[in-house]
């Protein structure tokens, strides 16, 4: 992990992340892992967020805690369900009397929800901090092609590559929301509170659903992702056009700064 400071600086943390699925095998089956890789990633970003904003403050006094980016993160989680889960299906409640198929209204609730999800996307990425962030996300793209491509790790090199890339988080949201689009059509029209256990129960199947055709997509860099998944990933990369910018020349380096530290220890491209 790298972090641009105050001072300009960047600093470099290394630190072993022995996945949980190396832990425990039973984690690692198709369907499964989806996820497991979900939860794993949040682990992962509370520590590396609460450690990049560390960065960012001289004063130590103002330093956030393991408990108050654990207690954001959770206040977080809970906003999302609200908004993309509670939301949609509560707002197409006032559709049930002039909508009688609940195969129509369940799809009518996953469009709002794909709206909202852009809408949302496109709401914070008009903040400057967030266009920074933003920006740092394409840097990333950029160098992890060049180095799929075999090319050098330079900032003039990692330029000329897309800030678009088939197996991002975005690309993976996306799935995920069309995913359950199509998945609880099928699943009727039942009372509120019926509605959000099928929805919130039925996440480990469509993170499954959705990992697996991330990892088929990610072969695509490599010429072998199937013909009849692209039209499928299509959207995802479409849709990276909101979650990322090109970036400075500055958030490249701090991009390759990254790589580089990771690569001193898994020289070998990641299998996809």
């Amino acid at each position: 992990m790298a972090v641009r400071r105050p001072d300009n600086s960047i600093v470099v943390r290394q630190q072993e992340a022995v996945p949980w699925g190396e832990r425990w095998p039973i984690l690692k089956l198709p369907f499964v892992r989806g996820t497991v890789a979900v939860a794993e990633a949040l682990a992962l970003g509370i520590d590396a967020l609460m450690y990049s904003a560390n960065q960012a403050v001289e004063d130590e006094g103002e330093q956030l805690t393991r408990g108050q980016m654990s207690l954001t993160m959770a206040v977080s989680v809970v906003l999302a369900v609200g908004l993309f889960v509670v939301l949609p299906t509560w707002l197409i409640h006032y559709l049930e009397s002039a909508v009688k198929a609940s195969f129509t209204l369940n799809l009518l609730e996953g469009l709002v929800r794909l709206g909202i999800l852009a809408a949302y996307i496109v709401g914070i990425s008009l903040l400057p901090d967030i266009r920074r962030v933003l920006q740092y996300h394409g840097a990333e793209h950029k160098v992890i092609h060049a180095w799929e491509a075999g090319d050098d790790l330079t900032v003039e090199r990692a330029r000329r590559y897309s800030t678009l890339h088939p197996r991002c988080g975005t690309s993976f949201l996306l799935l995920l929301a069309l995913i359950s689009v199509f998945l609880f059509a099928f699943t009727g029209w039942p009372n509120l509170w019926e509605r959000l256990a099928v929805r919130l129960g039925f996440f480990p199947v469509v993170a499954g659903l959705a990992y697996e055709a991330i990892r088929l997509a990610g072969r695509r860099s490599r010429g072998g992702c199937p013909v009849w998944l692209r039209p499928f990933i299509a959207p995802g990369l479409w849709f990276q056009k909101l979650t990322t910018r090109e970036p400075d020349d500055g958030q490249l380096e701090v991009a390759i700064a990254a790589l580089e530290a990771t690569l001193e220890k898994r020289p070998q491209p990641v299998s996809a």
